[in-house]
């Protein structure tokens, strides 16, 4: 697994060897005899002609200073597995991101076209603030070209720079006395106002917010019985030593295996697991011997309220990097996510909320919070740009490319409720099996169920309201079902017992149907 953007490095210019022209080749404008001296003028002149030569300047791209293209690094071909370019996660793989099947391969990359090197070549002007007198010829032609200098007389030459010098140096003269008089210290810099003010954060600004929800973030390592292992994150639920995270950041030390919570003051504590589900991808951990530990609860929001375009920010530890802070906005809600952990488990399900906060592996079970700096989900998965196939694995990691998803809060604190109260948790349901690779069209009940089993629960909710096998479920209460994932996703959004309407087809025709969602205790 990298993250290092692999491309082309440009070469280093190499000096030029052997003799190299003369690359001052001023404009000539006239030829002046090397014998016969000048007329004796009949009165002295004003002043001396102005010099016809020009500085000379290399030009970037000239002879023996070759112009090497900068080429732009590729981006990596990142791959999605499972959860969306997670961590790897479930049982033997906690930690880090988890990938998201069914959602296409990502974004394709491309190599962006090389950056020439900018080259200080030829002016419009001369060097003395316009062509050379007598002809005027552009005086920087001949730099760079390796075409070698003429010869030229010098003994006016040097008068005429001689004048040039003093006159410069009057006029910097002049410029220094007058800003000595004004500024004893002479200084050309500019200091900002010490204004303290400015250093006082806004508590509603990112820098204040970040400040109180940092202490309250850890990031957890979790390693299995057989001595595998990840990082994740969490954030502290309750005052009684409670942390929220995600079912596949611990799930790996949910059975004889070890967990640490690291506060961001570097302190470390031993922690145990309290409950998970497997179905939400929420876990509840605690410290087992919290001691000194400063726990301030993070506020939480209520993600019902939430709506797009709304800022976001998420904390965690990418890659390990603990106390990591990105912002963003919500992109997109009840986005219906399907997420493996890449170890054979049972995938999770969640109607997400949708951002574009960069997270990547080891952001996982951090907070998603709102402006207010309130907890509105718990970061669990992203898209990667990748092949698009396979699960969650080491293979499939990858960076973020703004495709985050969080579990609502509203349904990860119901979750975590049940988890703290019995150890397990509760799911609603309707009592049906339904297809799960089909899209398009809505959920399916299957014609018959797993292992020979029924695809109508005799007596549960779906056939108490008439629902069969083969019918297509394409509605809950407003909400398109699309798929299977997306039916169960909106199911567990409710409680057991809330009562829904169910849109259906039959042969061809529309019907609707009023359940009431029963419960399941428990992963299977």
């Amino acid at each position: 697994m990298s993250t290092e953007n692999e491309g082309a490095v440009p070469s280093e210019a190499r000096p030029p060897t052997g003799a190299q022209p003369d690359s001052a080749a001023a404009s000539a404008s006239g030829a002046q005899t090397p014998d016969a001296p000048p007329p004796a003028p009949a009165t002295p002149p004003a002043a001396p002609p102005p010099p016809d030569f020009a500085p000379t300047v290399a030009s970037a791209g000239g002879p023996g200073h070759p112009q090497q293209p900068y080429e732009s690094p590729q981006s990596p071909q990142a791959t999605q597995s499972g959860y969306p370019g997670g961590e790897p996660t479930g049982p033997g793989h906690p930690g880090g991101e988890s990938t998201v099947p069914g959602y296409p391969g990502g974004e394709p990359t491309a190599q962006l076209p090389p950056y020439a090197a900018a080259g200080h070549g030829s002016g419009s002007s001369g060097g003395w603030g316009g062509p050379p007198y007598g002809g005027g010829g552009d005086p920087w032609a001949g730099a760079g070209t390796g075409t070698p200098a003429p010869k030229r007389r010098t003994g006016g030459l040097i008068a005429a720079v001689l004048v040039a010098a003093l006159v410069a140096g009057g006029v910097g003269g002049g410029i220094g006395y007058w800003a000595a008089g004004r500024d004893d210290t002479a200084s050309t810099t500019v200091s900002a106002p010490g204004d303290a003010g400015a250093l006082n954060r806004k508590p509603t600004s990112v820098s204040g917010i970040a400040q109180r929800a940092l202490p309250s973030v850890v990031t957890i390592e979790a390693q299995g019985a057989t001595g595998e292992g990840g990082t994740g994150t969490g954030f502290v639920y309750d005052k009684q030593g409670h942390i929220l995270t995600n079912n596949h950041v611990v799930a790996s030390a949910a059975d004889g295996g070890k967990l640490t919570a690291t506060f961001s003051n570097g302190k470390k504590y031993d922690a145990e697991v309290v409950g998970h589900a497997q179905g939400y991808d929420v876990a509840v951990i605690k410290l087992k011997n919290p001691g000194d530990a400063t726990l301030n609860p993070l506020p939480l929001g209520k993600s019902s309220n939430v709506q797009v375009g709304d800022a976001t920010i998420a904390i965690g530890a990418p890659f390990g990097l603990s106390g990591t802070v990105t912002t963003g906005i919500i992109s997109a809600k009840d986005r219906p996510v399907a997420s493996s952990d890449g170890g054979g488990s049972q995938a999770s399900y969640m109607s997400a909320l949708q951002t574009d906060a960069s997270i990547n592996p080891g952001n996982s079970g951090g907070p998603l919070m709102d402006a207010g700096g309130n907890v509105i989900g718990i970061n669990s998965a992203i898209q990667s740009a990748g092949n698009g196939g396979g699960l969650g694995g080491e293979s499939g990691q990858s960076g973020s490319i703004g495709l985050g998803f969080a579990i609502p809060i509203d349904q990860a604190k119901r979750v975590a409720q049940d988890l703290i109260k019995t150890g397990k948790p509760v799911y609603p349901q309707i009592g049906v099996q339904v297809g799960m690779r089909e899209t398009g069209d809505g959920a399916t009940i299957a014609q018959t169920g797993n292992n020979g089993s029924d695809a109508v629960t005799p007596n549960g909710p779906a056939d108490k309201a008439g629902l069969q096998p083969g019918d297509t479920i394409t509605k809950l209460d407003d909400t398109v079902i699309d798929s299977g994932p997306t039916l169960i996703s909106e199911i567990w959004q409710h409680k057991p017992g809330d009562q829904v309407t169910l849109t259906y087809k039959r042969a061809g025709k529309e019907h609707t149907a009023k359940v009431t969602l029963g419960q399941r205790t428990g992963d299977k």
